[in-house]
């Protein structure tokens, strides 16, 4: 048993490893920009090129936006909360969902024509299974920083999921981290792992979806594992911002850790909640730049259950009143996103969220809608109150008196 047992693991965590290194081979794109390989640009659109401009803004966000079956309404939705001229958007649609889904974002990301002018928005073409609990969430994950790293320049990188939302505009979040330092990580961490020790540290799970073309559920082995000594276990939330440089570490790292440490998780249940943790504050480079917030505003039952509570409309005052900018988890247009959308991001329904970049119209002189893109304003913020506030969390998160406090230990 204990051979079979062996060989088995060794397999799978070979096959991982493979599978990773190909995701980051620099001789094939993986994704393909959706509005200029599949559908021909409106030519009116083809004369604006951002890498001509002279105007560019303080700071670029790179989000992958991850959703899986009855997903694809809860994303176009979210883009258009999300989008701004100036970051950059990796939509990843779980494999196995049904292929309705997969044609609804294309045809939407192909079709909307603000995404034609700039260019900014991608599907992954050869998506992945992405299994519940499983690795594939994290090589997902991992395969999106890849894609990114390789395609376009930035400065944090943002993963969010079809459930979440923003708290504040673009403008507003793009303002409010002008003056963070563009090394540290947003990563909620800890190394009081409780009972995860002994419930994900020495139990032994097995993806079938990383060698399968049929996705099923992962399936735990009987025999366990002793925990690490190699390396100190953390856990924490599978939302972060991480800056490019800890995302290059991770992809092409000249330390051996981050591969360490990704074969390790490989038979982990909830990988995407440990990984990143662990990764960083094992890092003698960057276990000093964590700021140990996920950024998100979450609530949970007492005692927490597997899953966030929903956010409903009770939810609103408290959301703001956090100061954070994301917000998860919402059900499919709840109430409380329209409200959300008219008082925090002024968006008009089927709208951008708005923006200095917005091409925009006066209504009765108290709200202006955002259309489209102007292309004279690229570059231009007008960012909200909503910005200091935001300002004035992350200066208490990165305050000398919580900022080393709560890095890791």
């Amino acid at each position: 048993m204990g051979i079979k047992f062996f060989i088995i693991s060794s397999i799978l965590a070979s096959t991982f490893f493979l599978f990773f290194f190909v995701v980051y081979i620099p001789t094939k794109i993986l994704t393909i920009p959706i509005t200029s390989n599949f559908f021909p640009q409106n030519p009116t659109f083809q004369n604006f090129n951002i890498s001509n401009t002279n105007k560019t803004y303080p700071i670029t966000f790179a989000y992958l936006i991850s959703g899986s079956k009855g997903d694809s309404m809860k994303i176009k939705r979210l883009m258009k909360a999300l989008y701004h001229p100036g970051n950059y958007y990796l939509i990843h649609m779980d494999h196995g969902a049904p292929k309705k889904d997969h044609r609804d974002l294309l045809e939407y990301v192909s079709n909307e024509g603000v995404f034609g002018e700039v260019g900014n928005v991608w599907i992954v073409k050869k998506s992945n299974f992405v299994t519940y609990k499983g690795p594939t969430m994290l090589s997902t994950t991992l395969h999106a920083m890849a894609i990114l790293l390789r395609r376009c320049q930035w400065d944090w990188f943002i993963n969010l999921s079809a459930s979440d939302y923003p708290l504040v505009t673009q403008d507003d979040l793009i303002q409010g981290f002008s003056g963070v330092p563009k090394d540290i990580n947003f990563i909620h961490h800890s190394s009081h792992l409780g009972w995860k020790f002994n419930k994900r540290g020495k139990p032994i799970f097995i993806d079938p979806a990383l060698y399968s073309k049929k996705k099923s559920e992962i399936w735990q082995v009987t025999k366990q594992r002793s925990l690490p000594t190699a390396f100190k276990l953390y856990t924490g939330s599978a939302w972060t911002m991480l800056s490019r440089s800890f995302v290059e570490y991770c992809i092409i790292g000249w330390e051996n850790l981050p591969r360490t440490l990704l074969l390790y998780y490989t038979n982990f249940v909830s990988s995407p909640e440990g990984y990143f943790q662990t990764v960083i504050c094992n890092s003698k480079h960057y276990k000093n730049t964590t700021a140990n917030s996920d950024l998100h505003y979450i609530t949970w039952d007492n005692p927490p259950k597997q899953h966030p509570k929903s956010l409903t409309l009770k939810d609103y005052k408290k959301m703001v009143l956090s100061n954070r900018p994301f917000a998860r988890k919402f059900k499919k247009n709840d109430s409380v996103l329209d409200k959300i959308d008219r008082e925090l991001l002024r968006r008009n329904h089927g709208q951008f969220s708005y923006g200095g970049w917005c091409s925009s119209l006066s209504q009765s002189g108290k709200h202006r809608a955002c259309h489209g893109l102007k292309i004279e304003n690229y570059g231009v913020l007008k960012p909200s109150l909503a910005s200091k506030k935001l300002k004035s969390m992350l200066s208490n998160v990165l305050s000398l008196k919580n900022f080393h406090k709560q890095q890791c230990r």
